[in-house]
């Protein structure tokens, strides 16, 4: 028996584990069983090559539980080691220093293991003593044990073992009962080991029989050594994608199509991606992708591992290049990951454009729920970008599909306003805004239905790489005026007769929003009254919404347009109406006011040239008499007009036609509109 120091400058090895690694303390059952991996590895491959030549037998890795004795226990029959190699590969750990490993791991735990290969130490994160029995392949070899209580002091001796292979027994310390649990273990198995490439045991596969769960005798193995991705893509089906997929996700709809990776150069990769179907934002999440090493789980946090636009499919992702134990921040600044982001950005780019040139009509039925993907990577990756354009599709209200190119020939001829600028009309809700949709459908304008999640932003998106283009919404404005040709119409309403209707309109506005009200010289037939919004307002509320963070946009309130057709036939019955009822008053008011400017231009005229102390006290009294005149004589043409206006069953049936097609009018407003609708038609 050999008793003996582990080779460190300090004792504090065993509190620095403790103390890092705590937050990953589960990562102990990953290394033991990852150890146990490699080592079964290498005997198959010394079999292989002829050095090994007993019968390899069976070499499943064993995971035991004993709750009595709290122990876990993980047993392997690979390659064993000699006493030599327990001293070099268990003994001899080197640090320059505890002090500088500590200042250099202060803020990076998980840099930690594999950086000095202490995959076997994890494991007392969670014991008070840790055991290893193990016997060498090599012909003569005998049984070693090896044991430590967590202190710098282990104990080295022979023992009687005659399998091949190591089992290492971890006595669980206080802190860590939860892995004395079979659920626990279970889980921890499944989130690390389900695919490794040797079979693992975790106790008895179980039937119900007579009413009872029991034990049937045979091992449950936890792990497929095989999986998809480690397949040649020729020799996959697509039921397999599909069973595989299940086995991943289990309660998903089924995807889209996958991506099979299987790359040799000039890194290894592989994998398979899906595209999964998402139809609101709650159904975004990220960490959908597990990245492996060797078939060994890594992490599902792959941002920076993969583009940003991909993290939200789903699958595995399966590399040697990628270090097993390192940080994230070591991940995303690495030479080859960044190597590895760009070929998977290259190979869903190739996937996608295969699939639009081979089967378009596969490619457009599958658009909408695409197209979420296809829109975010345009978005955040320039050279996504490039290769998208090929195969990015608009669809238009008849649910026709075109390319960028394809569309901006359709549209080029009709769609391009005075000033050389392509317009692309839209809509978000087809209900909703069907009235604008067939005003400019009447004009002969094509218009793109645009209700994705991402759309708004894709809009802005586009509009930077479109040359001489922009996106307008049909309800931003009436039609006329979003494809300004230059076709000019006079107006039947002069100034006088506009600025008389205005409070009139007024007064029937809902108070809770923001009405400015214009007027355009329209044709006859063009509707009398419609409302519109803001095309950048609106882009800028629906960005906020959507990325949930307050701006000043978010806190301003709604604003439109109420744009009265100076030329409709009613609107010109209101305008004689109103000049019938009260166009003597308004006269009489007129005339006092201009009386009463000329009198301020005759005040303006004399200040010409004077100071402020110059001007005469008694003509600053009278422009303050003026001026207030002046202001209630306006207040006072506003209110006539205003209660005037209130009287006009017809102005009020305009306005709630105009919000109605706005999907404005509901409740109790819709109601009375209803009533007087049919009020008017009796």
């Amino acid at each position: 028996m050999q008793k003996g120091r582990i080779n460190v400058t300090t004792e504090n090895i065993f509190p620095i584990i403790k103390k890092f690694l705590y937050s990953d303390h589960e990562i102990f059952l990953r290394e033991l069983i990852s150890n146990a991996v490699d080592a079964t590895q290498k005997l198959k491959a010394l079999a292989s090559l002829g050095e090994f030549k007993e019968e390899l037998g069976d070499v499943t890795i064993r995971v035991d539980l004993d709750k009595k004795k709290k122990t876990l226990t993980v047993t392997d029959a690979g390659v064993g080691m000699t006493t030599e190699e327990v001293d070099k590969y268990i003994n001899q750990i080197a640090f320059s220093s505890a002090e500088d490993f500590l200042e250099k791991y202060k803020t990076d735990s998980n840099a930690i293991i594999g950086h000095f290969g202490l995959g076997f130490y994890s494991s007392f994160m969670v014991s008070d003593k840790v055991e290893i029995k193990t016997r060498s392949w090599q012909e003569e070899a005998k049984g070693v044990a090896w044991s430590c209580d967590g202190s710098p002091e282990f104990i080295l001796d022979e023992t009687d073992r005659e399998a091949r292979g190591t089992e290492i027994t971890l006595h669980l310390d206080s802190d860590s009962k939860e892995f004395l649990e079979e659920n626990r273990i279970s889980e921890l198995l499944e989130k690390y080991c389900k695919f490794l490439p040797v079979e693992i045991a975790f106790g008895k596969e179980k039937e119900w029989k007579d009413g009872k769960e029991k034990e049937t005798g045979k091992d449950r193995i936890v792990n497929d050594t095989k999986p998809l991705w480690t397949q040649p893509p020729a020799e996959a089906k697509d039921e397999d994608y599909a069973d595989f997929y299940r086995k991943l996700y289990p309660i998903s709809e089924e995807p889209l199509f996958n991506i099979h990776l299987n790359v040799d150069y000039p890194f290894t990769l592989t994998g398979i991606l899906y595209f999964p179907r998402i139809k609101n934002n709650i159904e975004i999440q990220k960490n959908k992708i597990q990245l492996y090493s060797r078939q060994v789980f890594v992490t599902d946090s792959v941002e920076g591992i993969v583009p940003e636009f991909l993290t939200l499919l789903h699958g595995v992702l399966d590399s040697p290049d990628i270090p097993l134990n390192v940080s994230r921040s070591f991940l995303q600044n690495d030479a080859n990951v960044k190597k590895i982001s760009s070929h998977i950005t290259k190979k869903v780019a190739d996937r996608l454009e295969e699939i639009f040139k081979n089967d378009r009509e596969k490619f457009e039925q599958k658009w909408d729920d695409l197209k979420l993907f296809i829109e975010y990577g345009m978005m955040s990756d320039e050279k996504f970008h490039d290769r998208a354009e090929k195969f990015t599709l608009l669809k238009n209200m008849e649910g026709k599909y075109f390319t960028l190119e394809e569309y901006e020939e359709l549209i080029k001829k009709e769609q391009t306003d005075k000033n050389k600028t392509l317009i692309y009309l839209y809509a978000t809700n087809k209900q909703e805004q069907y009235s604008y949709i067939e005003a400019a459908k009447a004009k002969g304008y094509d218009v793109l239905l645009m209700d994705g999640q991402l759309d708004t932003h894709f809009l802005n998106h586009m509009e930077s790489k479109l040359k001489d283009s922009r996106f307008a919404r049909v309800d931003s404005d009436i039609i006329d005026k979003l494809i300004d040709i230059e076709k000019t119409r006079e107006s039947k309403l002069n100034a006088g007769q506009q600025s008389d209707l205005t409070p009139v309109f007024q007064s029937h506005l809902p108070a809770a929003e923001n009405y400015f009200i214009s007027y355009e010289s329209l044709a006859e037939e063009d509707q009398p009254v419609m409302i519109t919004q803001s095309e950048f307002m609106r882009r800028m509320k629906d960005m906020q919404e959507m990325s949930g963070q307050a701006s000043m946009y978010g806190n301003m309130p709604d604003s439109y347009n109420l744009v009265i057709n100076a030329n409709h036939p009613l609107v010109g019955k209101i305008a004689e109406q109103t000049e019938k009822k009260i166009g003597k008053k308004l006269e009489e008011l007129r005339g006092e006011k201009n009386g009463l400017s000329e009198e301020q231009q005759l005040l303006e005229k004399a200040k010409d040239g004077k100071k402020e102390e110059e001007i005469p006290q008694s003509e600053k009294d009278q422009m303050e008499t003026v001026n207030k005149r002046l202001n209630e004589l306006e207040n006072k043409r506003i209110e006539m007009l205003k209660k005037h206006g209130k009287g006009q069953k017809l102005v009020k049936q305009l306005i709630d036609l105009a919000l109605l097609a706005n999907n404005q009018l509901k409740g109790e407003d819709l109601a009375a509109f209803v009533k007087r609708s049919v009020d008017l038609i009796k």
